[in-house]
């Protein structure tokens, strides 16, 4: 098989989250790039994939368990001998308003503490037992997952905004750590994207209940696009797309900063 412009052939990459939603996009477009993509995900049961021109594994992970990161780590790097690169995806959101005066979805320590867990203290964990193999290999890449929400806000979602604002605040800063190691750290953070699985009824129902609306005028928000001067929604595979590129020698460069996927989204 003769090389692609990305040369990710044979490379080893790790994706959290990636039985679902942003995490199975770019499983799949690493495939197709010819890669060895190690799949973690909470879900007991094995996804489907094509393995095309790559080969995957698939590794059940608990993202807040030191024990399971560690364990997953380890495995990946004995059966393919190194780790390319770890795309930090799984997360969670959980929407809740700070004073909700019917209770019905305002924000209590066990909603804080699960967004937290998974989304800040998931990153840490697999980026430093990644980030350690790669320190003794003397490279890597770090691509930790945020949103467009971290830097603007979001209505009924303050947790898992501000756990993605702190995730491109950790992406600078281990930036500035690894760099003179030979690792690049760097952030994407998308804006609205396609529909996935992930887009549960339980989720739209409290989303527009914190924003005041029914679930059918959500709905038909997901299609106004006002605020997105490209005037649509992002493809899932858009964003694949660039974690595949980073994840390339091509963007040797590219280190410290979170990359917007969002159609020139912006608070104005």
């Amino acid at each position: 098989m003769d090389t692609s412009w990305l040369n990710l052939e044979g490379k080893t990459i790790v994706v959290t989250g990636g039985a679902s939603g942003i995490g199975r996009a770019v499983v799949e477009e690493l495939l197709r790039d010819g890669a060895n993509v190690v799949v973690c995900d909470i879900s007991p049961n094995p996804p489907a994939f094509k393995a095309e021109d790559g080969q995957f594994m698939y590794i059940v992970t608990d993202v807040t368990s030191a024990d399971s990161v560690n364990a997953m780590v380890e495995h990946a790097a004995n059966t393919y001998g190194r780790i390319d690169a770890i795309v930090n995806n799984a997360g969670i959101n959980i929407p809740r308003l700070l004073v909700d005066e019917g209770h019905r979805y305002e924000l209590d320590e066990a909603v804080w503490e699960k967004v937290m867990n998974v989304n800040l203290k998931g990153v840490f964990l697999c980026a430093q037992a990644a980030g350690r193999i790669m320190v003794r290999q003397g490279g890597g890449v770090i691509i930790n997952m945020s949103s467009e929400s971290g830097l603007e806000g979001s209505e009924g979602q303050s947790v898992y905004a501000a756990t993605k604002n702190a995730v491109n605040s950790l992406t600078r800063s281990w930036a500035k750590e690894l760099g003179k190691k030979g690792i690049r750290v760097i952030g994407i953070a998308p804006g609205i994207l396609e529909a996935t699985g992930l887009r549960t009824l339980s989720y739209e129902t409290a989303l527009a209940y914190t924003r005041g609306i029914t679930v059918e005028e959500l709905r038909a928000g997901y299609a106004k696009n006002s605020t997105i001067p490209l005037g649509r929604s992002g493809k899932l595979s858009e964003v694949a797309n660039v974690v595949a590129f980073l994840c390339s020698d091509r963007a040797s460069y590219i280190h410290g900063i979170t990359i917007n996927v969002a159609g020139g989204k912006t608070r104005g």
